[in-house]
């Protein structure tokens, strides 16, 4: 790659948040690349559970304080940063208000308030692409980890087409065993018609209900490459990422991380 600017929009990042494989991993893959010499960035919500003072997050305010609007509504955007020691791997933090809590919660809001995870997502996904506009950081890739993620490469392809920013970017869709339960709002077609996406954009969920299974396929039909990075991805969605003739990495495991996904990378 000419450009060794590469991006990962994570749900959740080890130490930051309690260690498990998709945690895990979203730390060690952009460690294992940074390491390699490309320059890294990567982004998750700051969910109410992470300890702002105990992990040195602090907010950016030339980053902060736009408004996205979602359903006809304002939603202030608020981005703090961290530095992951001992790597020195800049993570950047997508907080709002209305979709993630100040106060100490149980659990992270994705699981503990489902009923917002429509807006949530349409909010974190636009608050990242954002946020990389603003930095004025071209990435040569742009990896999702985790289902809150799976709008990314349907705006990117679709609403920020031609943006300076991304129109050299690639992007990569990550299978993983992480999933939610029943479906997203009734409305929640309804409201990315409203963000301007056509009914064509989203054939893939306008039947709806949408469920998991639904939300990931929407997000590798506007992928460039699809990977399966943890072993318990579901077999239904490897064998439909296998269908769709994009080029699709199969579970790697931990022995080359870098390199592996570097080869893979380096074919997009």
């Amino acid at each position: 790659m000419d450009n060794n600017k590469i991006l990962y929009i994570d749900q959740e990042i080890s130490p930051y948040l309690p260690e498990s494989p998709l945690a895990d991993i979203s730390r060690i893959l952009p460690q294992a690349i940074l390491e390699k010499g490309y320059e890294v960035r990567s982004f998750m919500p700051k969910y109410g559970n992470i300890n702002e003072r105990r992990n040195q997050l602090h907010e950016v305010i030339r980053l902060s304080g736009m408004n996205i609007i979602i359903d006809d509504t304002d939603h202030q955007l608020i981005i703090k940063v961290a530095t992951l020691q001992p790597s020195r791997m800049q993570v950047y933090f997508i907080d709002n208000d209305d979709y993630f809590q100040h106060h100490g919660v149980k659990d992270i809001e994705i699981r503990q308030t489902p009923q917002d995870n429509d807006e949530r997502i349409m909010f974190y996904v636009r608050g990242v692409i954002e946020t990389v506009k603003k930095l004025r950081w071209e990435p040569s890739i742009i990896q999702n980890i985790g289902w809150i993620t799976a709008l990314a490469p349907l705006y990117l392809k679709k609403m920020y087409e031609g943006d300076p920013s991304f129109r050299s970017s690639k992007i990569v869709y990550s299978l993983v065993g992480d999933s939610f339960e029943g479906t997203l709002d009734p409305r929640f077609v309804e409201k990315l018609l409203m963000d301007g996406f056509s009914k064509e954009d989203l054939q893939e969920i306008a039947d709806g209900p949408v469920d998991c299974k639904a939300l990931n396929r929407l997000a590798m039909r506007y992928s460039d490459g699809i990977v399966q990075l943890l072993p318990d991805a579901d077999p239904e969605l490897v064998e439909f990422a296998k269908s769709l003739g994009v080029p699709f990495l199969e579970y790697q495991g931990e022995e080359n991380l870098a390199q592996n996904y570097l080869d893979f990378y380096n074919k997009l």
